[in-house]
């Protein structure tokens, strides 16, 4: 078997991409490859555990919950070879196995059997087919605990139990930072030297000399660099936080599928977009795009054939890597970017390395890792305090009262009459009491908790919303670009003009003059200030 036959197992469009329960086919060399290739996920022991603390008698389900191509059809095949004998399995609910019928059909025949069967049941179900069986199903016990289920993602019963891959996110926020164990040891089994069947396909590609599969092998051993691993998970995990794009199992094979066997080096491949779901989300990071002085000066330098000899010594050990024929500034800013956490030849590519950082992120993690490990400490809440006051409210006064930017940093703009604006004071401050109570199940956001008074506010800041909010503290105006971050903050700024609007005194400005109404004793006094 050749080297690409043996990566189509990675595709989308291969015939493995899902498993399903193939005969006289098990012992395959791409069954082999694709064994191999499979990394067992924290999910896998919780679902094992409950199938197996089934009876062969007991009356009860398990819905194994999640989207698609995030794996539950390949655990469940797996788990349904241990336990078929004592428990039935139906792997895919969105599939009707009658040419007639409808997917939710299918779904009321298992229920159906398995109320009179005497064997516990297994389902693997999309989240959004959870909600269509809850409004068309037939089965009234089953309809109502999905309903249950959606509103509630704690609830179960003794009978019925849900596990949803949501509940094990690909990625982890953690104190030193953050990872992705599945991507991680995925990028690890795949291009590990020791005991790797791949491997050895590569070592015999290379013994044939064939000039076609060279950029593949070339791409093979970028793709081996532990550096280069890191950089191509630090981008996933941007196109979750920044783009809202989940990893999925299915996707992220594909994913490494494109990158060694599209048509151009693994740097281009990576940001080159097409019809992989994270490629599309990563072709926006692309490093080629930044506008930095040294990057603008490398690309002009390069497009005028300015001699450098330290550039020319680095093209030269590429070559030695098997690269060559980049014809672009472009191309080698991207061979940089990929390159950025390691030694490579005199290290010329290392002169971009502070062009590449994503202080943004870094500024995410930060936040996130303070509410996630929040337990009051004086450092703790002095670090968050400097967030609250000098990012969150500054930022939120500063929406709020962005048509009256001389109220001052004591007053919240109420409403506008004509030449007149009423506005109210706010001690609007960090709450807390509420973000030790905080309970993060997602690394894509951090609930940010306020107060005022006796009022308690939730704002969900994710990575985007955090960029608009210290955007606003440098002047920005939101505008419609930013309509999923801008109505979090309208609702949140509703609520807190509406609790404002109880204080006791009030500031009244227009033509010049700005009036002064405090409540005293139920006697409102005017003062002009």
């Amino acid at each position: 078997m050749r080297l690409k036959e043996a990566l189509s197992v990675l595709s989308k469009s291969s015939p493995f991409a899902v498993s399903t329960e193939r005969d006289g086919d098990t012992h395959s060399q791409l069954e082999e490859i694709k064994s191999y290739l499979y990394i067992e996920m924290p999910i896998e022991k919780h679902v094992d555990e409950v199938i197996s603390s089934f009876g062969a008698n007991d009356k009860k389900i398990l819905f194994l919950c999640g989207s698609s191509g995030d794996g539950k059809s390949e655990l469940l095949t797996k788990a349904k070879e241990k336990y078929s004998q004592r428990v039935n399995f139906h792997l895919d609910a969105t599939h009707s196995f009658d040419p007639h019928g409808t997917a939710i059909q299918t779904l009321d025949n298992e229920f159906l059997k398995f109320e009179q069967g005497n064997k516990p049941l297994v389902v693997g179900i999309n989240t959004g087919m959870l909600g269509n069986y809850a409004e068309e199903g037939q089965n009234e016990t089953i309809r109502a605990s999905f309903a249950r289920y959606l509103q509630n993602r704690n609830f179960e019963t003794q009978n019925i139990k849900f596990i949803n891959f949501e509940d094990y996110p690909k990625f982890a926020i953690r104190e030193n930072g953050y990872d992705s164990d599945f991507a991680q040891k995925l990028l690890q089994r795949l291009t590990q030297k020791n005991d790797n069947i791949i491997r050895q396909l590569v070592e015999k590609e290379r013994q044939l000399g064939d000039y076609d599969s060279q950029r593949v092998l070339t791409n093979f051993e970028m793709l081996s660099i532990p550096s280069v691993q890191r950089v191509i998970i630090d981008l996933l995990f941007k196109a979750r936080l920044m783009r809202d794009q989940f990893l999925t199992a299915r996707a992220l094979l594909d994913f490494i599928h494109e990158l060694l066997l599209a048509d151009g080096y693994l740097f281009d491949n990576l940001f080159a977009g097409g019809g992989n779901e994270l490629a599309n989300k990563i072709q926006d990071f692309d490093p080629a795009n930044l506008r930095t002085k040294e990057i603008d000066r490398f690309i002009l330098a390069f497009d005028l054939n300015l001699s450098n000899e330290e550039f020319e010594e680095f093209k030269e050990a590429i070559k030695l890597f098997g690269i060559e024929g980049l014809t672009s500034g472009a191309q080698y800013l991207r061979l940089f970017y990929i390159l950025k956490y390691d030694d490579f030849a005199n290290n010329y590519h290392k002169k971009y390395q502070e062009d590449f950082n994503a202080s943004l992120i870094d500024q995410y993690i930060s936040v996130y890792q303070l509410h996630k490990g929040y337990t009051g400490s004086p450092e703790q809440k002095s670090e968050l305090k400097v967030f609250y006051r000098d990012t969150l409210i500054a930022a939120i006064r500063a929406y709020i009262n962005r048509n009256a930017p001389k109220l001052g940093k004591k007053y919240y703009l109420l409403s506008d009459f004509g030449e007149y604006q009423v506005a109210a004071p706010a001690d609007l401050s960090m709450d807390s009491d509420a973000i030790r109570q905080n309970t993060m199940r997602s690394s894509a956001f951090f609930n940010a908790r306020l107060k005022l008074k006796s009022k308690q506010f939730i704002l969900p800041i994710n990575i985007n919303l955090l960029s608009l909010l210290l955007s606003i503290n440098n002047g920005y105006r939101p505008n419609k670009h930013d309509k999923n971050s801008v109505i979090l903050l309208d609702e949140l700024a509703n609520e807190i003009i509406q609790e404002a609007k109880s204080a006791c005194e009030l500031v009244i400005t227009g033509e010049g003059r700005r009036y002064q109404l405090e409540l005293n004793d139920e006697e409102i006094m005017v003062s002009e200030v």
